[in-house]
């Protein structure tokens, strides 16, 4: 990789969200070696029913890929209980976790770590990566999303409200 960006001398490089801990290696590597790089990742593509996009999709029976579905699925419920309000890492996990357990998937990896440095979190103050490594059948996939606390705004009497447009 390092070649390649001191051959090509990007500004921006691109790389995909679904693979985060390679982003966060190559962000490390850029700021190690002070190239003059900026590294931005974009959103994981999905499939139209939520599976993340990947040579390897084509590689599973459609048997397999109905359980294949269970890592967004998974994702998904966290998601849905960050957006709610939860904070507990150890709670967010095993509401993925319990989501996941209808499908047939051998579980790699499950963990919600910091999106810059892969350490595990125990408790959600930041946006977090929520990252997965399953096998079905003999396919491995991975897939991840970021968990962000969402903020409760509170309004006030010196707060206007929002003004419905008119026609």
């Amino acid at each position: 990789m390092t070649k390649l960006l001191c051959m090509t001398l990007p500004d921006i490089a691109f790389f995909g969200q679904k693979d985060a801990q390679q982003v966060v290696v190559i962000r490390r590597l850029v700021a190690d070696l002070n190239l003059p790089v900026r590294i931005e990742a974009c959103p994981t593509m999905r499939e139209p029913d939520g599976l993340a996009m990947s040579s390897r999709n084509a590689l599973l029976s459609s048997e397999e890929r109905a359980h294949a579905l269970g890592l967004s699925v998974a994702l998904e419920a966290a998601r849905a209980r960050t957006a709610k309000g939860e904070r507990s890492a150890s709670a967010l996990l095993e509401a993925a976790r319990e989501a996941m357990a209808p499908f047939a998937v051998e579980l790699e990896y499950l963990a919600l770590v910091d999106p810059d440095t892969l350490e595990p979190i125990e408790i959600l103050t930041h946006d977090a990566l929520l990252a997965v490594a399953a096998r079905v059948g003999e396919i491995r996939l991975i897939d991840n999303v970021i968990l962000q606390p969402t903020s409760t705004v509170t309004l006030t009497s010196r707060q206007p409200l929002p003004r419905k447009a008119t026609v």
